[in-house]
């Protein structure tokens, strides 16, 4: 068999059981059961890749198919203490397909579906022999009133593929109309992809699901994805890494309902190798987006340095999807779709923002090349500004600044109270190999503009003030009556920055003074103000 009642789905999930770092969703399982024998029973998830869909899907498999008893697999799930448990398990002809398994010899659309209507049709007329003759799924329905239950893995995949066209997308949006819609054989049809289907299906192929995405899902989010407590059960579990350390890096996603949810291929990945870095890798969807930011919306790439700079994208709409069909960005909201379909930002009530420290490396990375012109230029100077700063240089820190603001980047120019706070984040991107930055970070008596926390002993803690038409003296004044230097008290000293812009005279003027914590006692200050022409 290839796709009938196969084990395949079985043999995987039972594999996934047996990852030390497995995460119970089995109470999935219910809610589909809820939607079997409705008209709800076409679903289609789609999420980012490595938030557990196809291990979800296998899941179903074993659950559904009737040709394997899965009691084992399911014994001591959260799903094997519900009352209808029973009632599904191993009980329906299963069609499992995964979409993305092409061979290589495949080299034309008509290859790839072709292939997969041969082999479906074989495993009909073997699994029934002498009923049809043609593999009719209908024709067997009629005659023997056999219903199916439609498992279709990376529905989308073959989007991918360059040697598709228009024409052979719409034809095989076609084939899976014919496939599932309208047709009384299907008791459940559970898809899974990437894209949205329905900006595939622009008229009405595909109508009959409902599509559960990131941008739209109040039934299932929860069961894409770790959630806090459970990221906090593994850590426990596994104390090679914090659970402080696990939500600075792979945190920022969220249910529905605005509660935490973390990247799950990531975090079992760090926990398998002991330490935290980024698994995203180098190509694909990333260097996509990359594309679309370079070729079409100035607008997006405002927002990007924004959301680097740890600001929120506040949208004024709800986003509203793209037209995958074409896999053309061209405005500002498909993009940003697009950005959070495949989870490179993540999105809830309005608002967008890179998710965490992964997925923050890889923006910075697309920073620093050539789509954004002059703030490339920003970020190549990053490093003498950690520099001037550490030497106490104010003079050379005034003179970086001076020249970021005459780069006339337009979401540079102070335009609002967050612009002066973008152009720090971008002049201190380098500092991030070095520190952890945290903005607005509530400590003391209130709330900080920037605290550095040193990755590495022995250097020294810097907070950041920042001022529009003010003082450097007051920005060092405020750090110090609100005891922001309490966050920073295992460092031997602590560089207390203060940063002014004056707008009348359009320049900028830093102070440094070196604060020693209790085992030291001198205080050193250095002042910069620029000269005005």
């Amino acid at each position: 068999m290839n796709y009938l009642n196969v084990k395949k789905p079985f043999l995987l999930f039972q594999k996934a059981l047996r990852n030390p770092a497995f995460v119970d969703k089995s109470l999935l399982i219910t809610v589909i059961n809820h939607q079997m024998e409705t008209s709800n029973n076409y679903i289609c998830i789609t999420k980012p890749r490595r938030f557990g869909k196809t291990t979800n899907a296998n899941m179903l498999g074993a659950y559904y198919c009737r040709s394997f008893d899965s009691s084992e697999l399911f014994h001591g799930l959260a799903v094997s203490g519900v009352k209808e448990y029973q009632k599904h398990r191993n009980q329906y002809n299963v069609i499992y397909i995964d979409f993305s398994r092409l061979p290589d010899e495949y080299k034309t659309y008509e290859d790839y579906i072709n292939n997969i209507k041969k082999k479906l049709r074989q495993d009909l007329m073997q699994a029934y022999p002498g009923i049809i003759s043609d593999g009719s799924l209908a024709d067997l329905f009629d005659q023997t009133g056999d219903s199916f239950v439609f498992i279709l893995d990376e529905w989308d995949s073959i989007f991918y593929r360059r040697f598709m066209t228009r024409e052979n997308k719409e034809d095989y949006l076609l084939f899976l109309k014919d496939l599932l819609k309208d047709q009384a054989y299907v008791e459940l049809a559970y898809m899974t992809g990437v894209l949205p289907i329905t900006k595939y299906s622009s008229g009405s192929e595909l109508n009959m699901f409902r599509e559960y995405s990131f941008i739209d899902d109040p039934k299932f989010s929860h069961f894409f994805g770790f959630t806090e407590s459970e990221v906090k059960e593994l850590c426990e579990k596994f104390p090679v890494i914090s659970f402080e350390e696990m939500k600075e890096w792979y945190d920022g996603y969220y249910t529905s309902d605005g509660k935490s949810l973390f990247n799950p291929r990531s975090v079992c990945s760090a926990l398998n190798d002991g330490v935290c870095r980024s698994y995203w890798t180098q190509t694909g969807p990333m260097n996509e987006i990359a594309d679309c930011i370079k070729h079409n919306v100035d607008a997006v790439k405002d927002d990007v340095i924004k959301m680097v700079s740890d600001i929120p994208v506040k949208l004024e709409e709800e986003l509203q999807g793209y037209s995958a069909l074409e896999q053309q960005l061209m405005n500002r909201d498909e993009i940003l779709s697009a950005m959070v379909v495949f989870g490179f930002l993540t999105y809830w009530n309005k608002t967008l923002k890179i998710p965490n420290k992964e997925l923050m490396l890889k923006f910075q990375t697309v920073l620093k090349s050539g789509i954004f012109g002059g703030v490339s230029e920003v970020v190549a100077r990053s490093k003498e500004m950690l520099e001037a700063t550490l030497e106490k240089n104010t003079k050379k820190m005034a003179d970086i600044l001076e020249y970021i603001h005459d780069l006339e980047i337009p979401i540079l120019q102070y335009n609002d109270e967050n612009s002066l706070a973008c152009v720090v984040n971008l002049c201190y991107l380098y500092a991030r190999d070095y520190y952890k930055l945290e903005r607005e970070k509530k400590t003391g008596k209130g709330y900080c503009d920037f605290i550095f926390y040193p990755k590495i002993k022995g250097k020294p803690g810097i907070i950041l003030e920042l001022k529009c038409d003010g003082s450097c003296e007051e920005a060092i004044q405020q750090i110090k009556e609100k005891n922001y230097v309490q966050e920073l008290q295992e460092c031997r000293e602590v560089l207390l920055v203060g940063i002014n812009y004056s707008k009348q005279k359009k320049a900028h003027e830093c102070k440094i003074e070196v604060y020693p914590l209790p085992h030291y006692s001198i205080v050193q200050e250095v002042y910069f103000t620029p000269k005005i022409q």
